[in-house]
């Protein structure tokens, strides 16, 4: 597909999700949750490399019952599938997922548009962290270089000490690393700013604000029930890193 049409069909989708995230924003929020951080963004682009990385995180005050009764890689697991039908819906069904046992393909419609390929998601669990990642392998946005499994979308959730008696704060992260977009090195890193890049970014706060709910949809896998299904997690959260690099 030429680069002018990627372009255009991104430039659709961030339409689209202004439009469909307007309800996240306006809702309120359950009995006793509160948000302590709203959400913060951290997106860089490597002058030498052209390599993106972006973080964006929030932090919310739940009651410690009802996190004691979720923290599972059960739950971890349909959190993650949380993430792509948050893409979806926000996007007004532009963007739709397709599932195979080792790849996840996100897809502008329909299957041949393939925007971005990734491999079957990786979990990490303790009782303190969960973590969901899953390597791009390839797709339309992603250019030459950053194909094959290098580059990852990762989500971090963190239990922490709450201020108000009863609760437990949930800290989110939403990391987007060692990604090269194919809009940056075809066109320029402007046009992938103001497009795909923003796109990331809004959907990633509007879902962030939507866990508050905790609405999580069922998985379509379902591979896990107990906390050793999965290992401890690896590496400390996105926002302490400074070495991005994923073992093969």
């Amino acid at each position: 597909m030429p680069a002018a049409a990627i372009v255009a069909a991104v430039a659709a989708v961030l339409a689209g999700a202004v439009v469909g995230l307007r309800k996240v924003f306006l809702q309120a929020l359950p009995d006793g949750v509160d948000i302590v951080r709203d959400v913060d963004d951290t997106t860089e682009i490597d002058r030498a490399t052209g390599a993106v990385r972006s973080v964006q995180s929030a932090e919310v005050t739940f009651p410690a019952e009802t996190i004691d009764a979720m923290w599972s890689p059960e739950y971890l697991e349909r959190l993650a599938r949380t993430y792509w039908r948050f893409l979806t819906r926000a996007t007004l069904g532009l963007i739709r997922i397709y599932y195979t046992e080792g790849e996840r393909y996100v897809c502008l419609l329909f299957r041949p548009l393939v925007l971005l390929t990734f491999q079957a998601p990786e979990y990490e669990m303790d009782d303190r962290r969960g973590v969901v990642r899953w390597r791009i392998e390839r797709g339309l946005l992603v250019a030459r270089r950053g194909r094959g499994g290098d580059g990852y979308l990762e989500i971090d959730v963190e239990r922490r000490p709450a201020d108000r008696p009863g609760c437990v704060n949930v800290a989110v992260e939403v990391e987007v690393a060692n990604f090269y977009p194919a809009i940056a090195s075809r066109l320029s890193r402007f046009v992938y700013t103001n497009t795909q890049s923003r796109i990331h970014v809004i959907v990633t706060h509007g879902f962030l604000r939507s866990l508050a709910r905790l609405d999580l949809e069922e998985s379509k896998v379902g591979r896990f029930v107990a906390p050793d299904d999965v290992p401890d997690p690896s590496r400390p959260p996105p926002s302490e890193r400074r070495d991005t690099r994923l073992a093969s």
